[in-house]
């Protein structure tokens, strides 16, 4: 499953890989800003 994120802080999108559908805990670092994020609050939606 792919997913596109946002970032909180810097507002840049991403996609992100998910082997399986649990997402809770799961954090991801923005490659633009360096920032560290939820990624379950961060999905703009499902690629």
């Amino acid at each position: 499953m792919i997913l596109l994120l946002k970032c909180p802080k810097c507002s840049n999108q991403m996609k992100y890989q998910s082997q399986n559908m649990i997402l809770t805990g799961k954090r991801k670092r923005c490659v633009y800003c360096g920032k560290t994020y939820n990624v379950r609050n961060s999905i703009i939606e499902k690629i």
